[in-house]
């Protein structure tokens, strides 16, 4: 046996005897920190990833290049009253001190762990780098107005500050000072004291201390003294009028329900009255009753236990040692938690990865999105709603902690996507597009061909909404041609990257937030390098929009919620026959989106890339946001790129959302027939052969 099984072997033992010993809450949690703080090593290695060439996918031109789904900032009303207060932890870790100079280098701040971070893994987002506040200085108020205005407008209504006090020494303090000195910092704040010890590792444990803790009576009295001046604050946050503080671990107080006692006879003599005492969910999980406090918080990731995904990612660090695990699957974990007998605030994490901070060893939550991160949110605010109705609290891991990756604050890839997110849980979903108006998204690159498609349309006698695609070169054509034409349509250009395939992602993503459920997505498919490419355009479009079968294809999405693709007749093709270059890039798509690997013997794809599609069923491929980077430049390629990769996998997709997929044909009842399919040939590896390139494999359109 190898010493790296040998010491899983031992760790295992020893968590599932620890976990058979009759301890109450407290006392395991106190026993597991001694036991991670004094014994690390012990615990094993999670599985690796897969190791290549170190080559693989990563930005070239820079790291903050903009993804699927970035949203500019948007001037939108909020519910009032707002259905709860949420509370986003604040890190003031954002300007220089004297000790931070001493342990790390001068002019160090949380932005030098930040900027420093490298991608470990393909489709891992970093560096993750600042959007519109850019790389901010706390010691300047202007910095926290701006925080503060900001997270008024998307509806957060209050920051928990950290604060760290050692004993009497007091670190990063300056941006509270500011907020108690500048009345204009008008955003409600709170106080967590993260009464942990610092240490190289940032995790808190004992080993290499930059600076630790001294617990005492004495020094329980001195910090609620020194305190006090923010709870007698009028801006500090309260819950039914008592000034709410949080401690950050509980368990490593000597006695926390001493502390709390000294605490709040203090408070009472010193005239500031009741105070609620709330403790933080990352290491304890014990009633708050039993240590003498008022209340639990949430803190996801942490008190999670989750399977690894690491095995399935493709490294492009070959010594990466970290761990990474599937952001969903928390989300859903924490969504299924039942109501504790106590009161306990719920939690919500817009995303977590650590890697600036332990480079190459970074633990990485992958899958996260911001409309994820909504829907959890929508239903932690209903938790907290039934839990506390006279005042629902909801915890928002976190506004600023760029180096653990759980940000609020604009980012250069999404911009202010997840702010976006979070005013939108406050708000009631956006009532569905109305079904006798269904949406066709169209891309056009050949103008002549345009007419055809609008003349297809308009003789279903549907009242369609018409989105147009465009690249920057054929956009004044397109304009003059629709409005030659009479058209009511709107005209979205962009740059000539991901053929189809880009500009329908943007406005997909768009339409699925606005409510848009159905989407006819076309495009103006020559072929030009087929004889018969006029006949397979005119094919696809009586297989899906002629007049006998549009309305009833608008209806069967209407009467079947499972319905998640209508495909033209006969063009669901066998992956296997016709990979052609893009087995590898799609295998890279389904770990990127956290799909099931492709069976190359069943499954299959929409040749054509025209179909009909409920936009839910394509949330795995919109919520990954992937990179505009992604998409080669435009150079007349037959095969083998993103966009060709993409349209493999959009079966698979939708399969994983829950969906499934039916030829229109078979969903109305006709006869399809079973014949070859004639726009494509391939040799027995898939290479599709150059006289016959089209099966959903275009070359310039």
């Amino acid at each position: 046996m190898t010493s790296s099984a040998a010491k899983r072997y031992l760790f295992l033992l020893l968590r599932l005897g620890f976990r058979a010993l009759p301890l109450p809450t407290a006392t395991r949690d106190r026993l597991r920190q001694r036991f991670l703080e004094r014994h690390a090593s012990l615990v094993p290695a999670g599985p690796r990833g897969q190791v290549g060439d170190g080559a693989g996918r990563r930005p070239h031109r820079h790291a903050a290049g903009r993804a699927i789904g970035f949203v500019e900032p948007r001037v939108e009303p909020l519910p009032s009253p707002l259905p709860a207060t949420l509370v986003a932890f604040y890190l003031p870790q954002f300007h220089p001190i004297p000790q931070n100079d001493a342990w790390w280098g001068e002019g160090f701040t949380e932005w030098t762990n930040v900027a420093r971070a490298l991608p470990q893994f393909e489709g891992h987002a970093q560096p993750r780098l600042p959007g519109t506040l850019g790389f901010y200085d706390l010691r300047l108020p202007e910095v926290m107005r701006r925080q503060m205005q900001l997270a008024r407008e998307y509806g957060i209504g209050a920051f928990c500050s950290y604060f760290y006090w050692f004993a009497g020494e007091r670190l990063l303090e300056q941006p509270l000072l500011q907020w108690l000195d500048d009345p204009s910092l008008d955003l409600p704040l709170c106080l967590c004291w993260a009464n942990e010890n610092w240490s190289r590792r940032w995790d808190g444990r004992a080993d290499d201390l930059l600076i630790s803790q001294r617990h005492s009576p004495e020094d329980d009295l001195a910090f609620i003294s020194y305190v006090a001046r923010w709870l007698r604050d009028p801006r500090y946050l309260r819950v039914q009028g008592k000034p709410l503080l949080l401690v950050y671990r509980p368990g490593l107080l000597p006695d926390p329900k001493a502390t709390s006692a000294r605490w709040r006879t203090w408070c009472r003599e010193a005239g500031i009255g009741e105070i609620q005492l709330a403790y933080v969910q990352s290491f304890d999980r014990v009633d708050p009753r039993d240590i003498g406090f008022d209340a639990a918080v949430e803190f996801p990731p942490n008190n999670t236990t989750l399977p690894t995904i690491t095995a399935r990612q493709r490294l492009l660090n070959p010594d990466y040692r970290g761990d990474v695990h599937d952001w969903r699957a928390m989300a859903r974990q924490a969504m299924a938690q039942p109501d504790p007998s106590y009161l306990r605030y719920p939690g919500v994490n817009p995303g977590w990865d650590n890697e600036p901070r332990r480079s190459g060893k970074g633990r990485v939550f992958a899958h996260a999105s911001p409309r994820g991160y909504r829907d959890w949110l929508r239903q932690a605010i209903a938790v907290a709603r039934r839990r506390k109705p006279d005042q629902p609290l909801v915890f928002v891991n976190a506004w600023n902690e760029w180096a653990e990756g759980a940000v609020l604050e604009p980012d250069a890839r999404l911009g202010h996507a997840w702010l976006q997110a979070t005013r939108d849980a406050l708000r009631e979903p956006p009532a569905t597009a109305p079904a006798d108006r269904p949406c066709a998204v169209i891309h056009a690159w050949y103008v002549e061909v345009l007419d055809e498609i609008l003349a297809t349309l308009q003789s279903t006698g549907l009242r369609w909404r018409i989105i147009v695609t465009t690249a920057h070169e054929q956009a004044a054509a397109v304009r003059q041609r629709l409005d030659e034409l009479n058209i009511e349509a709107e005209l979205h250009v962009f740059e000539n990257r991901g053929r189809d395939i880009l500009p329908f992602l943007h406005v997909a993503n768009r339409l699925l937030d606005e409510g848009t459920e159905v989407v006819l997505k076309l495009h103006t498919k020559r072929s030009v390098h087929r004889q018969d490419g006029e006949l397979w355009r005119r094919e696809l479009l009586d297989g899906l929009v002629s007049p006998a079968r549009a309305h009833a294809l608008a209806a069967a999405f209407a009467a079947d919620p499972s319905l998640g693709l209508v495909a033209p007749d006969g063009h669901v093709q066998p992956l296997n026959f016709y990979w052609g270059a893009n087995r590898d890039t799609a295998g890279y798509l389904t770990t990127r989106l956290g799909l099931a690997a492709p069976d190359i013997e069943s499954d299959r794809f929409i040749a054509g890339s025209m179909f009909w599609v409920r936009l839910e069923a394509l949330r795995p491929l919109l919520d990954a946001h992937l990179g505009e980077w992604e998409f080669e430049a435009e150079a007349g390629q037959l095969d083998g790129t993103f966009a060709h990769a993409i349209e493999r996998i959009f079966m698979l997709v939708a399969r994983h959302a829950g969906f499934r997929t039916v030829e229109a044909a078979a969903l109305m009842g006709l006869d399809a027939s079973n014949r070859p399919f004639p726009y494509a040939s391939a040799d027995a590896s898939g290479r599709i052969d150059g006289a016959a390139r089209d099966a959903g494999a275009r070359p310039t359109r």
